[in-house]
């Protein structure tokens, strides 16, 4: 009797009395202390928090909740008072928080939508819906934000949820909204501003102006380059002046790499701190396209400009006519005479291209039963006369500097040397293509001429194509080219010899394409062939796999082609079209 009536008198009776009378008790309960915890744990655990986010109570679009039931429950009511469970009807809780974090007296009401109706307000304030535009410019100093001692972004102590907010609630306006000003906010990062990617992905135009952003990983935020994802795909205009990325780049004298890199991170502007961004396009006829699922790809016939004819321009035609006229005769019978013709310091370069054109290929010029003096060709008098083929002597530089001819004499030397030849001068026009315009070289006017065309190489009867390219200038009086008759002399000389391609290629009119044939995969090479291929070490391998495939030779034949063509790929399949014609009979 006496132990039970000293428990109800005990402390924790006079507490519950208490807790009770202040309306913070509903009914009967035992105070525990730390040695009453379910299962024997020691210490203080921390509360579970069941404070919602500001964002999940924007109606339209919720975000997911760390609280599911409260969620549920702001959703229904976001304007009601919070309910807490063993209050009193009427008496409000002590040392209770609001969203924003301010105490709220005792009957005070807990509205949840307080700083959202602030965030609303200001994002109404500043929205202009027949512009599409949103300013946000100096949000720390906007009242409405300042008097709810809100933290907008750029502010110290902000985090990424205030802009969550902000572009939320952005996303719902109507229009949707094109252009947004994020200027004069003193931001250090476009991390807490990267939900703009998520809830504004139509973007067209962004200013970042005056702000205090660094270092390029400073916007990667919004740009593909963070996660790889298309953020702001539709992106048109960025501003980044003002800011030290961009300001210290100019400084430096290295503009060009700034806006690289802003293409790379936003390839889809068109204004880059308020200038056009020079794109390099290709400007094409387009057709129109049906609307649904495209069909095949159908490959063009033609070229969309057509081949011009031959362009000679600020230039007396006469004197080029003549001057062709007795240079590819003497050039056939007689080129020692033509040191009359060379500057005294005259430049003299050749090039043997001993890959067959796809086109020609495609046509068969090579293989070709009207042509039998083809097979005849060979590229080794060409080869050993000092082809000037930089791709194939780089590194070398004892070829580099024999295959270029300085001087009249060496010019001399260097062109007796080549196999004879047969220019058709006087023959049929289409054959030869002709461009003729003035240039600037050595502070003096001279005449730069270009000449394409087909020579019979004596003796073997077949016939090439050539591309030559002189420098011209008027014979001085006095001069040996004056004293022999010319008109003009030459400073330099480039002639680049190649396989037969005809005339058809430079024929005014539309120009067509060998795309079908020419883009005709090989068969893939027999599983045996593929076995043998195996066992050869690289580099030869892949040399032997091209002949392999380009000639469909086996693995033996093609080893030794390339071994008596000094593995030299083109020469050796130039070696085998000559001699196909025969191995197919």
């Amino acid at each position: 009797m006496i132990q039970a009536s000293s428990q109800a008198s005990g402390p924790s009776a006079l507490v519950n009395t208490a807790l009770r009378k202040a309306g913070l008790m509903d009914r009967d309960e035992r105070m525990r202390d730390a040695t009453d915890k379910p299962g024997g744990r020691k210490g203080i655990s921390k509360p579970r928090s069941h404070r919602p986010r500001l964002i999940d109570s924007i109606k339209g679009q919720p975000g997911p909740s760390r609280n599911p039931m409260l969620a549920s429950r702001v959703a229904a009511s976001s304007s009601e008072p919070l309910s807490i469970r063993g209050a009193a009807a009427g008496r409000g809780r002590r040392n209770a928080i609001s969203l924003n974090g301010d105490r709220v007296l005792p009957g005070a009401r807990v509205v949840v939508g307080k700083p959202l109706e602030v965030w609303r307000r200001f994002v109404q304030k500043r929205w202009d819906p027949q512009s599409r535009f949103l300013n946000l410019e100096r949000m720390s100093e906007d009242e409405t934000i300042t008097r709810a001692r809100l933290l907008p972004p750029g502010v110290p102590g902000s985090s990424g949820k205030e802009a969550a907010v902000i572009f939320k609630l952005a996303s719902q306006l109507k229009p949707p909204v094109r252009t947004v000003s994020l200027a004069n906010n003193n931001l250090q990062t476009t991390q807490f501003i990267s939900t703009i990617t998520h809830y504004l992905p139509n973007l067209a135009n962004l200013s970042l102006e005056n702000n205090n952003l660094r270092v390029w990983r400073d916007i990667d935020s919004l740009s593909q380059i963070s996660d790889r994802r298309d953020k702001l795909s539709n992106l048109r205009e960025l501003i980044l002046i003002g800011n030290p990325i961009r300001e210290l780049e100019y400084q430096n004298n290295r503009v060009d790499t700034y806006k690289n890199n802003i293409m790379r991170r936003f390839p889809t502007l068109e204004m880059l701190d308020k200038e056009p961004v020079t794109k390099i396009s290709f400007d094409a006829p387009e057709g129109s396209h049906p609307t649904g699922p495209a069909g095949p790809h159908r490959a063009a016939k033609e070229f969309p400009a057509l081949m011009q004819p031959p362009l000679i321009a600020g230039v007396d035609g006469g004197i080029v006519t003549s001057f062709f006229a007795r240079f590819f005769p003497l050039f056939d019978s007689q080129r020692a005479a033509l040191s009359d013709a060379y500057n005294e310091f005259a430049t003299f370069s050749f090039q043997a291209n001993t890959s067959i054109p796809a086109r020609a290929r495609i046509q068969g010029f090579h293989s070709s039963k009207e042509m039998p003096n083809q097979r005849n060709l060979e590229w080794s008098p060409w080869l050993s006369a000092g082809s000037r083929n930089l791709s194939r002597v780089a590194g070398l530089v004892d070829k580099i500097l024999k295959s270029m001819h300085v001087g009249r004499e060496q010019v001399l030397s260097a062109i007796t040397s080549l196999p004879p030849t047969k220019h058709d001068i006087a023959g049929a026009a289409e054959k030869f293509c002709i461009d003729a315009w003035p240039v600037t070289h050595d502070n003096r006017t001279s005449l730069f001429l270009s000449i394409h065309g087909q020579f019979v190489e004596e003796p073997a009867g077949g016939v090439r194509s050539f591309d030559r390219s002189f420098i011209l200038v008027p014979a001085a009086d006095g001069s040996r080219a004056k004293a022999n008759g010319w008109d003009v002399e030459i400073l330099s000389d480039q002639l680049v010899i190649r396989g037969y391609s005809s005339h058809e290629a430079w024929a005014p009119g539309p120009l067509l394409v060998q795309a079908a044939a020419m883009s005709a995969q090989p068969a893939p090479l027999p599983a045996p062939v593929q076995q043998e291929l195996g066992v050869i070490p690289e580099p030869q391998r892949s040399l032997v796999t091209q002949v392999c495939t380009r000639t469909r030779l086996n693995v033996q034949f093609a080893v030794d082609c390339l071994q008596n063509n000094s593995w030299d790929v083109e020469q050796a399949v130039a070696k085998f079209e000559q001699v196909k014609g025969p191995f197919a009979s």
